[in-house]
């Protein structure tokens, strides 16, 4: 069974899902990294082209096909789980996991410049930025709390997360 990690852009899921991985003796697959690999192209050059809707059809497409690997950490992007039944299917293909951060700590990590080529966050002033980020995370985050479990994000120790989860993860994997 595969380890889902979700949350809001900017909460760490590749680094956790990374450390995670390491500590867990899983593979870990990014899924913005498979989607940049598979379209041979940058999300946000793929985005401008061919808009959100296409992002997010492929994306689905991409996030399904990971139920062929078995004892992964997936890092999801933020708007995976809000897109169509992707949550129902994450939910009943894995163990999902939500980092969850609060939008003024989300802020401070999006401000980056290097943050800031994110497609959603295009166009956004910085004076801006925490006011969306709060009513984006808002609208998202009812399907995040669908997650199998809510942990702190940002500062997660991966080592505390997997002594958390592997009971569970490991009860789920009996069972299948």
């Amino acid at each position: 069974m595969n380890i889902y990690l979700l949350g809001y852009m900017g909460c760490g899921k590749t680094r956790t899902g990374q450390a995670l991985a390491a500590c867990s003796g899983r593979s870990f697959l990014d899924l913005d990294t498979l989607f940049e690999e598979r379209m041979q192209t940058r999300i946000p050059d793929f985005f401008n082209r061919f808009g959100e809707a296409v992002f997010r059809e492929k994306e689905s497409e991409l996030m399904k096909e990971t139920a062929q690997y078995s004892r992964c950490i997936v890092a999801l992007g933020g708007g995976t789980p809000c897109f169509a039944d992707n949550m129902t299917w994450i939910r009943s293909h894995g163990y999902s996991v939500y980092l969850q951060m609060d939008a003024g700590r989300l802020a401070q990590r999006l401000q980056q410049p290097e943050e800031r080529q994110r497609p959603l966050l295009s166009g956004i002033k910085p004076e801006e930025l925490y006011t969306h980020i709060r009513n984006h995370l808002k609208e998202r985050e009812a399907y995040y709390l669908q997650a199998d479990c809510t942990w702190p994000g940002g500062q997660v120790s991966a080592t505390a997360l997997w002594e958390h989860l592997s009971l569970p993860v490991a009860a789920r994997e009996k069972t299948e």
